[in-house]
């Protein structure tokens, strides 16, 4: 099968410039990422999309192709990430008449995911034909049920809870009195027919594999490169 690891790394970010070639113990942050998509049994080829000649280099130098560079439109703040991928496979098929059977979406910002994550994430594809994609997934660090937000009331700002308005629920529970909750690791594991067919990276049929929360950290901010930095000789995979 054709299967293709396909990395965003988008030039611009707002929180930490050029975030995704800065250096995290010695690599640029990319880098980490290409490396464990490059070691998979199972993807048999690696392309970053990015905006940036710069990145581009980066992207090669550690083993990536970049047959091309993402358009300015593609590469905002706001543009949606499933927009990248399938300009990158519309690009593949005109370009090259490379249609890949399986596409594995990867982000630069997770560093410690694992080449055990992205062959699980894709196994369990291959396990399953009738399903649309693959996500793999970490525990909540703090339960969406626990998330607040500011409201006017009779025109005072007033705090209240986001999923039910109310300000007697803001009193805090126990994280074991909710159900278990998780958020996406950004491995997205998922058919090339799914993106086209349904319009989304994910489809209707979605399959999941959970790993730690350590292995999900994302790098946002300065704060989050510092704690990365910290916990990179414990947690490198």
């Amino acid at each position: 099968m054709k299967i293709l690891g396909l990395i965003g790394a988008r030039s611009g970010s707002k929180g930490v410039r050029d975030k995704n070639i800065k250096l995290l113990s010695g690599k640029p942050l990319m880098g980490w990422i290409i490396e464990k998509a490059l070691d998979s049994k199972h993807i048999n080829r690696v392309i970053v999309s990015t905006d940036s000649p710069k990145y581009a280099a980066v992207a090669r130098e550690h083993g990536a192709e970049t047959p091309f560079l993402r358009p300015q439109e593609l590469a905002q703040d706001l543009s949606p990430e499933f927009e990248y991928v399938k300009h990158a496979l519309v690009w593949l098929k005109e370009h090259e008449n490379y249609e890949p059977d399986i596409v594995v979406r990867l982000m630069s910002t997770v560093p410690f995911q694992s080449t055990e994550d992205i062959d699980a994430s894709i196994e369990k594809l291959l396990s399953e034909p009738e399903a649309d994609s693959c996500v793999v997934v970490a525990e909540a660090r703090q339960h969406p049920m626990k998330a607040l937000k500011f409201v006017n009331k009779n025109g005072k700002e007033r705090l209240v809870t986001y999923h039910s308005l109310s300000g007697r629920e803001v009193t805090p529970l126990g994280r074991q009195s909710y159900e278990k909750a998780y958020f996406r690791a950004n491995i997205i594991t998922c058919r090339r027919e799914t993106i086209f067919s349904t319009d989304s990276l994910t489809g209707d049929d979605v399959l999941y594999h959970v790993i730690p929360q350590e292995r999900a950290i994302d790098i946002d901010s300065l704060a989050d490169f510092y704690t990365v930095e910290k916990l990179i000789d414990q947690f490198r995979v």
